[in-house]
């Protein structure tokens, strides 16, 4: 990640911060479902992705300005920058 061309907020992350469980905190308190998982680079929420019903972490990104997530599906290896719309691979 030491491309120039790299946004500053990806840029940023040192240490990645992984789910703690694979399940979408908000989708579980709500009864919802969701197709994916992203965690949150400033707290380390994971929630559900913009293709789930609820978009749960890109509402929570824009409401707590966090800007990054990284994809928490077996085998992917991302991130992805809100304020800049840049994803990059890890």
């Amino acid at each position: 990640m030491e491309n120039l061309e790299i946004c500053s907020h990806i840029l940023a992350i040192k240490d990645l911060k992984t789910a703690k469980e694979f399940v979408c905190e908000e989708c579980v308190k709500q009864g919802t479902e969701w197709v994916h998982l992203r965690t949150c680079q400033s707290c380390g929420i994971t929630l559900c992705c913009d293709s789930s019903p609820e978009q749960h972490m890109s509402h929570h990104c824009k409401a707590q300005d966090h800007a990054v997530v990284i994809s928490s599906e077996p085998g992917e290896r991302w991130l992805y920058c809100y304020l800049d719309d840049e994803m990059v691979e890890y």
